[in-house]
């Protein structure tokens, strides 16, 4: 049975799986019921309540589905987003195809995340909550009260937030770990920039038309008229925002496009050459790329400062990486051994040495003074969070298990610094953007998608 048939195969065990649960939920009893099992008399039909039809499915994705009432739930949410800032809303088919692709996309990366072992434990999840309520200024018993009151099941929250999550988690691991900045790409973008002069900065917003892979001529052209018909609503003054919640395949889309402040080096090429030709509130024309058809509107423009103030943090710091023969529970274990005996009075150097799997292990951890930036969010975040001398407890970052010890902080001035430090952060941001596209692009492509009647 090649791989085809047996997705088909496996579709339909699905659906049948699905319709049977919508059975049992009709006869609770089990016994199944046809009109001569429960007849009626003629007083009973009349007063009988209606039959509320089964949920239907409007998607099949590899062998999950996505039902109408998924889709309702995430419509309803949408809407309350986009009334909040105040978006223009586009007609509901049109909404409810944007965000019905939305929900493809991330269920079939939930799909390989779990398949590649991608878990979110309930202590890490606990420890987000608290930090979003934190935020919002609440505790998390306020924090739920908030949400009840809006209508949001705090069970249902906490699911999203556990698949943002393991999200985030796939896409370090799969794309941004994999993204490298060499020394030699640091040096000539800092001599093109140099023969440009000052870099400025952009805020403007965006719209993608995505071509699929390995398109044909006639896809091309459709995508391309799909642009085309989007940018002729702008020119005739039609809503940015509205527009891109309606038709952009770009991940902000449901958030009116915007891309928020960008230097020219972080950008395309393309997009940096029509952005300099641009005044506030332009729209350009269509940008063809690699990936698809792209609409920009220049919002705003900046020159950069030339001076920058930084706290910096001496750091150091104890890896265990997981792998098949060290589970994430056994290196959590060895750390809180370890930070057991450093804070009997062991040496963090000499731990290091002896248990660190980092490349730091040999400096006893330490990773010299670390500015904004530089680390991963997790590592920076924890990092944050402790004063001079004082130990974490672990922490998990896409490359591992971490115990950090913080030994100093400073206030730097990074000027003579700084141009190589966003010149590192440019490139890399790059590179990051046009891979993830292009990941997501694969993925979408190899997985098996049917659309079903949304009705």
């Amino acid at each position: 049975m090649n791989s085809k048939t047996l997705n088909r195969t496996l579709h339909l065990f699905t659906l049948l799986a699905f319709l049977l649960a919508g059975a049992a939920h009709a006869a609770p009893d089990g016994a199944a019921r046809t009109p001569s099992d429960t007849p009626l008399s003629a007083t009973n039909k009349r007063t009988a309540l209606p039959i509320k039809p089964l949920d239907s499915i409007v998607a099949v994705v590899n062998d999950d589905v996505i039902t109408r009432y998924d889709l309702d739930e995430h419509y309803d949410r949408a809407v309350q987003q986009l009334k909040a800032r105040n978006i223009p809303l586009p007609a509901r088919p049109v909404l409810e195809k944007q965000l019905l692709e939305r929900m493809i996309n991330d269920r079939i990366q939930l799909q390989f995340a779990n398949q590649t072992g991608i878990r979110v434990d309930g202590p890490t999840l606990d420890k987000a909550l608290d930090r979003i309520a934190a935020q919002n200024n609440m505790n998390l018993e306020q924090f739920r009260s908030a949400l009840a009151k809006e209508g949001i099941p705090f069970d249902k929250f906490r699911g999203d937030i556990r698949n943002e999550i393991i999200l985030q988690r796939l896409q370090e691991r799969e794309v941004d770990s994999k993204v490298n900045v060499t020394e030699a790409e640091v040096d000539t973008y800092l001599e093109n920039q140099a023969k440009q002069g000052q870099e400025d900065e952009y805020n403007f917003d965006h719209i993608l038309v995505r071509i699929p892979e390995a398109a044909t001529t006639e896809q091309i052209q459709q995508q391309r008229a799909r642009a085309q018909m989007i940018l002729d609503q702008l020119r005739k003054g039609a809503d940015f925002a509205q527009l891109s919640a309606s038709y952009s395949d770009a991940s902000n889309a449901l958030d009116g496009g915007n891309v928020g402040w960008r230097r020219a080096s972080q950008l395309p090429q393309p997009f940096a050459d029509a952005l300099a030709k641009m005044q506030s509130g332009q729209v350009s024309d269509i940008i063809r790329s690699s990936n698809g058809f792209h609409i920009i509107k220049l919002v705003d423009k900046r020159g950069q400062n030339s001076k920058m103030v930084v706290q910096q943090t001496h750091v150091r710091h104890i890896l265990i990486k997981t792998n098949e023969l060290v589970s994430a529970t056994d290196a959590k274990n060895r750390l809180l051994q370890i930070r057991e005996r450093l804070l009997n009075g062991a040496s963090f150097a000499d731990m290091a040495r002896q248990y660190s799997d980092d490349s730091s292990a040999s400096k006893g951890g330490d990773l010299g003074w670390v500015s904004p930036g530089e680390t991963v969010p997790e590592f920076e975040h924890a990092m944050n969070a402790l004063q001079p001398g004082q130990i974490s407890q672990p922490v998990q970052t896409p490359f591992g298990f971490h115990l950090i010890e913080v030994l100093a902080r400073r206030d730097q001035d990074v000027t003579k610094e700084r141009q190589r430090l966003l010149a590192r952060q440019a490139l890399r941001e790059r590179k990051i953007e046009e891979a993830k596209e292009e990941w997501l692009r694969q993925l979408r492509d190899s997985a098996y998608v049917e659309y079903r009647n949304a009705e």
